[in-house]
């Protein structure tokens, strides 16, 4: 006879199955949730099936009838208007005026205009897309080596789930009750860690190889100034968002209405100053049909993970993790580690948003309760940390380890994008190309794993 445990941990399994079959994420949290439930109510039967069933009268409007999860479309709009705007190509050109005379500054320009768009967007796979079709042909036309021009833009794509504003950042608040800002503000040190460490990385790989890029792109005088001007609005308008949030101006909805409402504006003088740019009718309409097929398959995601938590809950899987980490005397690093590595392997597969929202309820109370006794005092015996801190901590670290996961062989999804964008360039070679940044952001897991304080000072600073 099973127990409730086993039902849980078996739960557990199928719903990796399904993810493994391409069983769209929502789906298959869905059918494990119910289908586990009602295997309980058989094994225990004061587990009834039909109260279970009861609370999806109202569980759907429970769950998305969240005033902190307004900003997840608000954001997603600012994300297609953006780029129905045009202005990921505004960003390249600009970022190439600054850095494109340097031997692989194309590259470089390639990488800070990503960490922009990623500030817009906040999808990792979205940005990787998007920058994919500016930057590719730019650097297919230069000659760039192909390893280096498709690895950079797939580990620049990489960006997008961390630089705040982040719809991955705001589930994970919601998820461990942490706050949205200090979240937001705790992610722009190690965000422009990243960019840093990947540009140092292209310099690197430049100096020691040169023919992986060609000569100094050269453009006039008249060129540069054009591509500034069209720069200067948009550092405006995402720097406004970003210093906004984290000085603590505004809070993160009217942050996103705000840089809706902007990006459409300043998209709209834009078409008015030439017919062929900015923003048009049909980038308006498709901007919010996107924008609604988009949010609506997270609302299910967050529906179905609901739906999955609360068959983990009555399975007691959560309890029991914690109970065990109390009581089993194993290193807290340990388990941190290899819940790391648990999420660098979902990531090849998974999207970040769904490896949130099943992993991080699931281990949160067992990481919380490791070195056991209190909840609020245990995370501090554990890693040195207060249980606010640790928060934000994990959050910060966990979703860079899952921007790892989109660039591990052998099925690193954002390697996918670049392969199919790139014709003629093998999948083999894209790997090789992103190796180097997959190094780089080993080392920067590592700095943020030893010095908390990269992820926890800005937070400190601005609530003092």
């Amino acid at each position: 006879m099973f127990d409730r445990e086993t039902i849980g941990l078996i739960g557990f399994a199928i719903l990796f199955v399904l993810l493994i079959l391409r069983v769209p994420v929502g789906l298959a949290m869905i059918m494990v949730g119910v289908g586990g439930n009602f295997a309980l109510s058989i094994i225990a039967p004061y587990l009834r099936f039909e109260p279970y069933l009861a609370q999806f009268k109202t569980l759907l409007w429970g769950t998305v009838a969240n005033y902190s999860l307004s900003v997840v479309p608000l954001f997603i709009l600012m994300g297609f208007l953006a780029s129905h705007s045009r202005l990921s190509r505004d960003l390249f050109q600009g970022f190439n005026a600054l850095v494109g005379h340097f031997r692989g500054g194309v590259a470089m320009a390639a990488i800070g205009a990503c960490a922009g768009f990623g500030a817009v967007c906040g999808s990792s796979l979205a940005t990787a897309s998007t920058m994919g079709k500016v930057a590719l042909p730019e650097l297919d036309r230069l000659r760039y080596a192909p390893k280096l021009a498709t690895g950079t833009l797939a580990a620049g794509g990489t960006l997008g789930i961390l630089i705040p504003p982040s719809v991955a950042l705001v589930i994970y608040a919601i998820i461990v009750e942490a706050s949205i800002i200090q979240m937001f503000q705790a992610a722009i040190i190690p965000g422009l860690l990243a960019v840093a460490f990947f540009i140092a990385v292209i310099a690197l790989l430049v100096r020691l190889k040169p023919e992986l890029a060609p000569e100094t792109a050269v453009m006039t005088a008249s060129e540069k100034r054009q591509a500034y001007l069209r720069l200067i609005p948009v550092v405006v308008i995402f720097g406004a968002i970003i210093l906004g949030l984290g000085v603590g101006l505004f809070t993160p909805t009217p942050a996103a209405a705000i840089g809706a409402t902007a990006i459409l504006l300043y998209g709209l003088f834009l078409r008015f100053l030439n017919p062929e740019a900015g923003l048009s009718a049909s980038g308006i309409k498709s901007s919010v049909l996107d924008t609604a097929v988009t949010s609506g398959m997270i609302y299910f995601i967050l529906f179905g993970a609901e739906v999955l938590k609360g068959f983990f809950a009555r399975a007691g899987l959560p309890a029991a993790m914690a109970t065990w980490a109390s009581e089993s005397g194993v290193d807290p690093w340990i388990l941190l580690i290899l819940l790391l590595l648990m999420l660098i392997v979902l990531g090849c597969f998974m999207d970040s948003l769904a490896m949130i929202l099943v992993v991080v309820p699931f281990f949160w109370p067992a990481l919380v309760e490791i070195n056991g006794g209190d909840y609020a005092t245990a995370a501090t015996a554990a890693y040195g940390l207060g249980l606010e801190d640790l928060k934000i901590w994990f959050g910060i670290v966990a979703l860079v380890v899952v921007e790892l996961g989109l660039i591990t062989p052998p099925v690193g999804l954002n390697v996918f994008i670049i392969s199919a964008m790139s014709r003629g360039i093998r999948m083999g070679e894209v790997f090789a190309g992103v190796m180097p940044f997959f190094g780089i952001e080993i080392i920067r897991i590592a700095l943020l794993l030893l010095l908390p304080g990269l992820c926890l000072f800005l937070p400190h600073l601005l609530a003092g």
